[in-house]
């Protein structure tokens, strides 16, 4: 009997080393809320049921980006390469208190205990992932949702969700009653194949209530089109236009998974300043709203 060996999770494209300089002056403790770090394996082993495999991303590339960009505080998320162990992330946030913050992945039934120490350790929230999944993609776990808002409250922290709002028609009614605030990835994760979204309003209407953040993160996550995405610019308009006070920018370094080619962090973060076109609404999205949110 011939036996089938299981396909291996795609290994992703190593991001730039060479970031260019930004074409705008960057406000002083600007923050970059979006980013990952990745490797090594033998130290940070990856879960058998990932969806990609990333090459080392190390802090010091990280680091280094920041640097030429200007950059000078950082949120380091939790990716699903490493399931609820976090110990890649929180290595790194030891390394740089002052300028690094965390978004971890943990179970539902995570102890009050767990909670303080990732607190202590510069943690500021939760991530549920509904999109890098092999199992249960697409599915909102809203009962441990309701049981992780209720432990993380006394904190101050928020959910962080990785969720394509257009499947989510009544978002708004199914999330608005989480008692902590909420994070959207990648402008909502609509693929700007999608005409119109319930789930787009939807996420609207929480932001329009001060109770969402929306991440100005990823475009090329939305669209087939290479850089610079023109598809995306109606959406990234529409945010800054209607809920520009609940925005915040991340680079989404090293760009694991990506299906367009590799951009540059620099043309990236043109590209960020040329959609927000107001030195006032740039200083709030990059400085404001991320030392809020995450306690710096």
């Amino acid at each position: 009997m011939t036996s089938i060996l299981p396909i291996a999770p795609p290994s992703c494209a190593a991001h730039d080393p060479h970031p260019k300089a930004p074409h705008v002056s960057v406000p002083a403790q600007a923050c970059d809320v979006h980013a990952h770090v990745c490797g090594p394996q033998e130290h940070y082993p990856l879960i058998a049921n990932r969806l990609y495999t990333p090459p080392i991303a190390s802090l010091q590339d990280y680091r280094h980006m920041l640097d030429t960009l200007g950059i000078e505080r950082a949120v380091l998320v939790q990716p699903s390469i490493y399931g609820t162990d976090n110990r890649a992330m929180l290595d790194a946030l030891k390394q740089d208190t002052q300028r690094l913050r965390g978004v971890a992945v943990v179970p539902f039934d995570v102890s009050m205990a767990e909670l303080e120490s990732l607190h202590t350790q510069g943690v500021r929230g939760v991530r549920c992932n509904i999109v890098d999944l092999k199992d249960d993609k697409g599915v909102l776990p809203m009962a441990g949702l309701q049981t992780l808002a209720q432990k993380i409250k006394p904190l101050g922290w928020h959910i962080e969700f990785l969720m394509h709002v257009n499947e989510f028609p009544d978002l708004d009614v199914q999330l608005g009653k989480l008692p902590v605030p909420l994070v959207f990835g990648h402008l909502g994760y609509v693929p700007t194949s999608v005409p119109e979204a319930a789930g787009f309003e939807g996420l609207l209407r929480l932001a329009k209530d001060g109770q969402a953040w929306i991440k100005l993160t990823a475009p090329y996550r939305l669209t087939p089109e290479e850089f610079p995405y023109p598809s995306t610019l109606a959406t990234a308009e529409r945010l800054l236009a209607e809920v520009p006070q609940r925005l915040l920018w991340g680079s989404d370094w090293p760009h694991v998974f990506i299906r367009s080619g590799m951009p540059n962090d620099g043309d990236l973060f043109n590209l960020f300043a040329q959609w927000v076109n107001n030195p006032q609404v740039l200083q709030d999205i990059l400085v404001t709203h991320p030392a809020a949110l995450y306690d710096f």
